[in-house]
Formats: C-alpha cells, sequence, structure tokens
C-alpha cells in the first residue's frame, strides 16, 4: 500500500472541508445548480436514477483491509448495505443523500482514501494491471509509476478543465491486462535493445459513441522523461480539443481528425519546449516514492507446495477452481487469487458490507492486508500463500467467491445500466443475470473455453462492450429496450497477433428475453467451427469473419451446432 504523508492528508482533510461547505451553500440555495455541478462531480458525485451516485477512488485499484472495512461502514451507515465494484477500479454507491457524502468524505480520509478527480473533465483515476507487483511477466510495478502520475495530476491547475474527462492507464508487464488501446492515453512498460525501461506510448483510444482503438505515438519513451511527454500530449489536446461539441470533445476525436502523424508531430515539438525540466524524474524520486508503498515479508518456500498437490489430487471442485481462480506469483511458493463478484443471482460488481468485511478479514489472515480491485468487477488478493490456498477457497465458498470463472462466459464485465444510470436506454443487471442462469453448467462453461462478455446500458461504454469477444449494447428503440450485439472485440494482446479490436455488429437489435438465445447460437457456432479446444472464440471470428456467426442468429438452425435446433427470428 502507499502510505500517505503529510502533504497527501492535508490535501485531503482541505479537500473535505471545502466540499462541505460547497453543500452547505448548495442545499441553503446561495451557490446555483451550475456552480455546483462542476464542483460535485470533482468530488465523485453524479444525480442517478434515483439518487446521487457517490464515486470513491481506488487509486491503481489497491486497497487495504482498513479501507475495505471503511466501505462496508460506508455502506451500512449510508447506503443501503452494499456497493458497486466498478470497470474504473473503484468503488461507488447508488443510494446517499447528497448531505451526507461530506462526512463520507471525510470519513474516507481518515483511512487515506478520497473521491478527487472520479468525475469532471480532469485526468481521473489511474488505472493498472491487478496484478501488479507479483506477476511473472512483469517489466516494471506499475503501481509506482501510477503513484507518480496520480501526484502529478492532482489539481494540476492546467489541466483540471480539460475539454473532456481524461483517462489514462499504466500496464507494467508484457501482457495486456489493462486495456492500453482503450484509454485516451495507454502507457504499456517496455525494455530496450540496452535494457533500459521505457514506455510505448498509445493516445487517441476510448470507447463510448465513437470508439477507436488508440494509435501508438511513441514506441519507445525513456522512463525519465513520463511526466513532461504526458505534460506535452495534454497540452496539445488543451489547445485544440473541442470545447463546442461534447461529442466531439475526447482526444480520440482530436487525434482522429488531425491525424497520427501531425499530432505526434505537434506533442514532440511542445515536449522540444519541456524536455529535461523540472518535471523530468530522476532516479531519486522514484524511489522516494516506491519507499512509500508497503511491501510484504514474503518467506523462502519451495516453488510447488506438496500438500497443495494432494489437494487438487483429491478434489475436483477445488481443481476447477484452482486453474480458472488461481494466477501464478513471481515470489516460489506464493499465488494470487481472485475473487469472483459473478455469483449467478447477484449483480455483477456488488458487495455488501458483510461480504466487504469478510474480504477485509481475508487479505489480513492470507495477504499481508491488502486487496486489488480488477477493471473485471472482481477483487484480488495477490500475496497468498500455496500452502493456504485450500483454506481460501474454503472461505470463499462461504462467502460467495469462489464461483471458477476468470476468463470465462459468466464473468460478465456490466455497468449498473438502467437500473440505477439516468444515462442508460437499458438495463443491464437483468440481461447479464439470464445469461448467468443460462450458462450455470460448470462443465459446459469449462467446454466453451474463454470468452470475454461486456454490456453496456449506453453508448459511453461503462460496460466496455466494443472490446468483448461479444458485446453487448441496450439501445432505445420508440421508448422500449432493446439490445445490439457485437462479436470480435478483444482488450489487448492475448496471443501473439491477437491484440486489441473492436468487435463488429451482427444485424439488428433484439428484445431482452432474446439475448441468452442469441449468446447460446453463437457460442453453438463457434463450437461447431473451431479447429480445437484450444482455439478461443475470438481466434475463431477473425479466422472465418462475422457471417457465419450472423447465420446462426438470423439464418436458419445450423446444422453443425451441436445444441442449437432452435429458429430465432430477427428483430
Amino acid at each position: 500500500m502507499y502510505i500517505y504523508d503529510d502533504i497527501d492528508q492535508r490535501v485531503l482533510d482541505q479537500r473535505v472541508e471545502q466540499f462541505r461547505g460547497q453543500v452547505q451553500r448548495f442545499l441553503a440555495g446561495s451557490l446555483g445548480e451550475e456552480e455546483f455541478r462542476g464542483l460535485r462531480l470533482r468530488n465523485g458525485v453524479y444525480i442517478q436514477r434515483h439518487a446521487p451516485m457517490f464515486r470513491t477512488a481506488v487509486p491503481y485499484g489497491l486497497i487495504s483491509s482498513q479501507q475495505l472495512r471503511k466501505h462496508a461502514h460506508l455502506a451500512r451507515t449510508y447506503d443501503r448495505g452494499y456497493a458497486h465494484f466498478s470497470t474504473r477500479q473503484n468503488i461507488q454507491y447508488n443510494w446517499p443523500k447528497l448531505e451526507d457524502i461530506p462526512t463520507m468524505l471525510a470519513e474516507l480520509a481518515s483511512v487515506q482514501m478520497h473521491a478527487i478527480q472520479t468525475s469532471g473533465n480532469c485526468i481521473r483515476n489511474i488505472t493498472a494491471d491487478h496484478f501488479g507487483g507479483v506477476a511473472k511477466d512483469e517489466i516494471v510495478d506499475s503501481f509506482v509509476w501510477c503513484e507518480i502520475i496520480r501526484q502529478w495530476s492532482t489539481f494540476h491547475p492546467e489541466f483540471n478543465w480539460l475539454p473532456r474527462k481524461f483517462k489514462i492507464a499504466v500496464n507494467g508487464a508484457v501482457a495486456d491486462r489493462v486495456a492500453v488501446h482503450a484509454h485516451d492515453i495507454g502507457l504499456h512498460a517496455v525494455r530496450d535493445e540496452r535494457d533500459e525501461v521505457g514506455f510505448k506510448v498509445v493516445i487517441g483510444g476510448g470507447l463510448g459513441r465513437t470508439p477507436i482503438v488508440g494509435p501508438l505515438i511513441r514506441d519507445f519513451l525513456p522512463w525519465p522523461h513520463l511526466l513532461t511527454y504526458l505534460e506535452a500530449a495534454l497540452r496539445v489536446y488543451n489547445r485544440y480539443g473541442r470545447r463546442d461539441n461534447i461529442f466531439k470533445a475526447r482526444i480520440k476525436i482530436l487525434v482522429k481528425e488531425m491525424g497520427t502523424e501531425k499530432f505526434r508531430n505537434e506533442v514532440e515539438a511542445e515536449w522540444a519546449l519541456l524536455k529535461d525540466g523540472p518535471n523530468t524524474l530522476t532516479e531519486a524520486e522514484v524511489k522516494r516514492v516506491e519507499s512509500r508503498f508497503t511491501r510484504p515479508t514474503y518467506l523462502t518456500l519451495p516453488e510447488h507446495d506438496a500438500g497443495l498437490a494432494q489437494k487438487l489430487a483429491a478434489d475436483t471442485a477445488f481443481r476447477n477452481w484452482h486453474g480458472r481462480n488461481v494466477t501464478p506469483h513471481k515470489v516460489p511458493g506464493y499465488a494470487a487469487v481472485t475473487l469472483s463478484l459473478k455469483k449467478t443471482g447477484v449483480p455483477t460488481g456488488d458487495a455488501t458490507a458483510e461480504q466487504m468485511e469478510a474480504m477485509a478479514d481475508l487479505a489480513d489472515r492470507y495477504s499481508a492486508g491488502e486487496a486489488r480491485v480488477s477493471h473485471e468487477q472482481n477483487v484480488i488478493l495477490a500475496d497468498v500463500r500455496q500452502s493456504d490456498l485450500y483454506e481460501v477457497w474454503q472461505a470463499a465458498k462461504a462467502l460467495g467467491f469462489a464461483t471458477p470463472n476468470i476468463g470465462l462466459l459468466t464473468n460478465i464485465i456490466c455497468c449498473p445500466g438502467g437500473d440505477f444510470c439516468s444515462l442508460a436506454n437499458a438495463k443491464s443487471i437483468p440481461v447479464a443475470q439470464a445469461i448467468q442462469e443460462r450458462f450455470d453448467d460448470l462443465d459446459y462453461l469449462h467446454d466453451i473455453g474463454e470468452v470475454d462478455l461486456n454490456i453496456s446500458g449506453c453508448m459511453n461504454a461503462c460496460g466496455h462492450h466494443h472490446v468483448g469477444h461479444i458485446g453487448i449494447l441496450g439501445v432505445d428503440k420508440n421508448g422500449e429496450e432493446w439490445y445490439q450485439v457485437e462479436i470480435g472485440g478483444n482488450q489487448g494482446e492475448i496471443r501473439p497477433g491477437v491484440g486489441a479490436s473492436l468487435g463488429k455488429v451482427i444485424g439488428p437489435s433484439f428484445a431482452r428475453a432474446e439475448v441468452p438465445d442469441v449468446i447460446e447460437r453463437l457460442i453453438d457456432c463457434y463450437l461447431a467451427r473451431r479447429d480445437s479446444e484450444a482455439e478461443r472464440f475470438i481466434e475463431v471470428v477473425r479466422r472465418i469473419g462475422i457471417e457465419p456467426f450472423k447465420e446462426s442468429v438470423y439464418g436458419k438452425a445450423d446444422p453443425k451446432s451441436p445444441r442449437g435446433n432452435r429458429q430465432l427470428a430477427a428483430a
């Protein structure tokens, strides 16, 4: 965990009192709605369908057991007893009262947490690989670099009123686990031919109304120049970004309209004025930030635990869970465990106050008091001894966190949708639950293999539907909820040659009741045409195109399908 110094804490405490005064003035009528709007957004407060929504920041997804317990307390005291883990690695409350939010902020500040810049036209929470610091393929510890960017970007006077919101992701490993190409700026750690560390810089990606796979702007940026280059890119955006049209205000539109080469030249020209300036990073500064992080004390353990091997051989259910929810660790004798928040019948990413307290207990007992929130809306215990895995599995089962579906079809990414969000065209949660119920057969799920299914309730794409292998988008047709389906999206490289891509819509949209049938037809088509069990859904789509899938959904029953004999009429 990053431990605040006196300056960090003083900033939080001052911000709490500022916002308390702003809320009091707004409620008293002396501060108008339009004036208050920008202030509340920068403190994580939205006006939703039924009540304010309050979004707390979990910087780069790293959270302590103490902080989890504080969130449980907030859920129980100021909300309806639960919270939502979001795709931005944050935590959201759907039912607080506006007058209580300053007190909630004060409680968060007491455990070194906040809601600063979780909304508004500013640099949002920096997201990171949830296996940061422990992944076997790690190049740099992404948390350290995220913290450096957080300190630089928080309250930055030049970038606090950007043309539109701005999202940065840092991937410190070989595999892309943060969707680098789907962000305003994506940073991917690399080493050059001299083994020096730097970053590939991707600028102009994003989802939403105009989804774009971000282009590579610089293939190697030496780490000392990280902040000056970010500053140059943001200055170009601030200067040329559209402020007259909210739908054309994101940096992805600027890069597209300007052209990659011209945009790159503009950034390089601006960078020439900033390079080697005061924001140039030094080894001492990086070490200063790194020293503020607590680290687990690892024991010297054998690489493979004999007791674990025996339990895996003896217990099929444990073996299935271990195969899906346990990730290898770079330190011998340890593993990372994913607690699945995708149990069938439970809204994706939701956890009760009691469950959050139980997560905190598990983190204290088995993982050095820390947990991570993933952008897939699960929670990770990153430092579990292999000898403790069986106990962790049993505890997770009792809490409803042991569904062995990580990477599988029912590990659905899903926004809150029309149940809560005032922007949504359709509900997301009931669709996710219906699909989970249809595929609530673990043997069949494992036969299908790895499929990413993402659901968004509107074009803002908070559920990242554009980069799901299967993506579902809620749309409005004459005041009724319908669902558009696309296939072939991918958030990042999973194998050489299988990189980031956007899905393609397969055809006309469907009524809600039809969606599980559509998904089953798509899966049937995939199973009938894959070359082997090792060939994933996304790879089959890329090999054969979307036409066979369209035929399977809209046309006659597929004679090759192992399960499909039903006729589904196009909506």
